[in-house]
């Protein structure tokens, strides 16, 4: 199977209109973001209208129709989206962007990731140097791992691929209507593709193509509409 599907139209099916559009369509590969999104953002905050977006701080812009509850800590850059939810407990650490209508739960920890829209990251989750795309949801206690033991540069494994990022750091990506189950780990470098699918407690190691399951011995097969 070709990495073309890995490529980012394929990831992220986004509208014209989006805020984030026009810094997605620079980019090939989703992983080449990840080094830009502080820029990306301390750019963008400074378009934002002050009908919608409220400056909060240095470099933190939260829309006035997001809820962020009391106990949170965000250090800039960030951008918080029009109807989102912070928890209490979250801690946002800089070069982030949680888009509209998402959830970042109690104890979650961000840092460096972009949700596009619909996402949820409800509880005790660590997202770093990652992108999860529109209705990708993270199950209580997953996480990203986004450093190798051995401290070097990240691979994405892919349907036989070695493919080299050049990245010291990456999370995860994941595609649109991901399901990622409770206390998985997902390995640096995990690209899922559109509808995969994660068991609770899994070690995710490999990428997995579009309408997959990753079960818990690291079997991955196809996903029917019966699991």
């Amino acid at each position: 199977m070709s990495i073309t599907n890995l490529e980012t139209h394929h990831f992220f099916h986004l509208r014209g209109d989006e805020m984030i559009a026009p810094f997605f369509a620079l980019h090939r590969y989703p992983w080449t973001m990840l080094p830009s999104i502080g820029e990306f953002i301390r750019h963008q905050g400074s378009l934002l209208s002050d009908d919608h977006y409220e400056l909060r701080g240095s470099d933190v812009w939260v829309a006035r129709s997001a809820k962020i509850w009391d106990y949170v800590t965000i250090d800039g850059p960030v951008i918080i989206g029009e109807g989102t939810e912070i928890r209490p407990g979250a801690f946002i650490r800089g070069n982030v962007y949680v888009g509209p209508n998402s959830v970042v739960g109690n104890s979650t920890e961000l840092k460096n990731s972009i949700f596009v829209e619909h996402v949820e990251a409800p509880h005790y989750n660590y997202i770093g140097d990652s992108i999860l795309a529109s209705h990708a949801h993270m199950g209580a206690g997953s996480i990203t791992s986004n450093l190798r033991a051995d401290r070097e540069n990240i691979v994405i494994h892919y349907e036989g691929h070695n493919i080299e990022t050049g990245l010291r750091k990456m999370g995860a990506i994941l595609a649109e209507h991901v399901e990622v189950g409770c206390n998985a780990v997902l390995n640096p470098g995990v690209m899922l593709c559109e509808h995969a699918m994660v068991y609770p407690v899994s070690c995710v190691r490999v990428s997995m193509p579009a309408y997959t399951i990753h079960k818990n011995q690291g079997q991955i097969v196809r996903r029917t509409e019966r699991l």
